[in-house]
């Protein structure tokens, strides 16, 4: 059994993984002040609600973006399932050709993104992440990562509007039914939806043009990608799993490297 994990900055994502199929996922807020012990009582929890024994996971590959924590997650991995897990980053085969100036700056979130999105749609390719931030990658037909973009998610982005204008209230992020909205919480629904849509759409109009990838499939995942993708003109798949898959695909590139 592998289990595959993915540390975003609001929420772990951890997927269980029984030879090639992913059997469960749990998802886990992201908190800086939980121990290693409490993140693997957690995981038992979740293990007995499945019917899964800790016991028999025998690899763990990890992906973050949240540095602080990484060394509490290695502990456990130690600790409770006796593996060294396998990090995602520099050292680690993708099968990509990274063609950042420094590409130890690439998250690991978005690796694992782009070897899952060749590896179940094909290669050019554009993978949305929407979520805390929305991230943009571009993948060509040779396999190499040109680069992406990254902007501010619409939830975190609404969040600040509400605490720089004290008249504006907080809100949850859903399509609204108009443009124009009639009401103060209808207007800001309008600017979080509709105005991230158009920002998503344009993005990727601008990333074929100046990439020429006009043949790319383009991929969406992350929390947010359901919110958004019906409405895009451009967004044709959505993969809700697709960290997980690419990190289940790297760890197959790496296990001969694995200690235990």
């Amino acid at each position: 059994m592998i289990l595959a994990i993915d540390i975003g900055n609001s929420s772990i994502v951890i997927g269980i993984y029984n030879k090639n199929e992913c059997d469960s996922i749990f998802r886990i807020a992201t908190t800086h002040d939980k121990t290693s012990d409490e993140y693997a009582m957690l995981l038992h929890s979740f293990f007995q609600l499945k019917n899964h024994h800790i016991e028999t996971v025998n690899g763990v590959i990890i992906s973050s973006v949240v540095p602080t924590i990484m060394h509490r997650f290695r502990k456990m991995c130690r600790d409770y399932f006796q593996v060294e897990p396998i990090i995602v980053g520099p050292g680690v085969k993708t099968g990509l050709n990274i063609q950042y100036e420094d590409p130890k700056e690439v998250g690991a979130d978005r690796i694992s993104n782009a070897v899952a999105a060749i590896a179940n749609f094909g290669a050019p390719c554009i993978v949305i992440d929407i979520g805390t931030a929305t991230t943009f990658c571009c993948i060509d037909d040779q396999h190499r990562y040109r680069g992406g973009v990254i902007a501010p998610g619409a939830a975190i982005s609404a969040e600040a509007l509400s605490e720089k204008a004290s008249k504006l209230p907080r809100l949850e992020l859903h399509k609204p039914n108009a443009v124009v909205g009639k009401t103060t919480i209808g207007s800001i629904q309008s600017g979080t939806y509709y105005g991230y849509l158009s920002m998503i759409d344009g993005m990727i109009e601008r990333i074929i043009k100046e990439q020429r990838l006009h043949d790319a499939k383009v991929i969406a995942t992350g929390g947010l990608a359901h919110l958004y993708a019906d409405e895009s003109k451009h967004i044709q798949y959505v993969e809700p799993k697709l960290t997980l898959k690419g990190l289940k695909l790297i760890y197959d590139k790496n296990k001969s490297n694995r200690s235990g």
